[in-house]
């Protein structure tokens, strides 16, 4: 049986001033695609989710944001913690998802199984929050698009294998799509779907 206090212990000390620390730091990260963010306010969510990933889960979600977990986190006391801190309810369809969490190690479902928003409506699509092993050390990524002058580079590694065409058939359903965020420790990259990616020139 899982503690019961693990649902309880380890949200913001500060809700609201923790909470807007957050948000700068995702808006921040959002419209300078490529930039690295840093959460440095005390957040402690239930294994395995790490603390970036918890950080922005207590910010972005409430009880208007049905949230999708992997099947290892639906397991753990994060349904618990997510209820108690936020009181946002949990979807096991991927379609219905405001936001998806994703551990490290864990395998990424297809981009496209999750909502990519309408032409008259494209902000009714899934913000996928994905955990990477680290923000730096895997394949080298070349970034361009809007925030971004000429190009920037990130190097995350433990993504999956057909990320770089998934996410090339994600940008060209604009202004559809998914957006995404990878994280690692306190750390976490934002990427909008109006970012282009493509591995870096030689």
């Amino acid at each position: 049986m899982l503690d019961v206090t693990s649902s309880l212990d380890g949200g913001f000390p500060d809700a609201v001033t923790d909470a807007q620390s957050v948000f700068r730091s995702v808006m921040d990260a959002m419209a300078r695609p490529g930039s690295i963010g840093d959460v440095d306010v005390d957040v402690t969510p239930p294994a395995p989710l790490g603390i970036a990933a918890g950080a922005l889960l207590l910010t972005l979600c409430d009880h208007d944001t049905p949230i999708w977990l992997t099947p290892a986190l639906t397991k753990s006391a994060l349904p618990g913690w997510i209820g108690f801190h936020t009181g946002a309810s949990l979807t096991s369809t991927k379609t219905d998802a405001k936001f998806a969490f994703v551990e490290a190690g864990a395998p990424v479902p297809s981009l496209t199984q999750f909502a990519l928003g309408t032409q008259e409506y494209p902000d009714r699509s899934t913000t996928l929050v994905v955990e990477v092993a680290a923000l730096e050390g895997g394949q080298s990524l070349q970034l361009s698009g809007p925030g971004i002058r000429d190009t920037a580079m990130i190097a995350p590694k433990g993504l999956p294998e057909t990320f770089l065409r998934q996410w090339t058939d994600n940008r060209a359903l604009f202004p559809r799509g998914v957006d995404l965020v990878l994280t690692a420790g306190r750390r976490f990259i934002a990427l909008p779907r109006t970012t282009k990616i493509r591995e870096r020139e030689a």
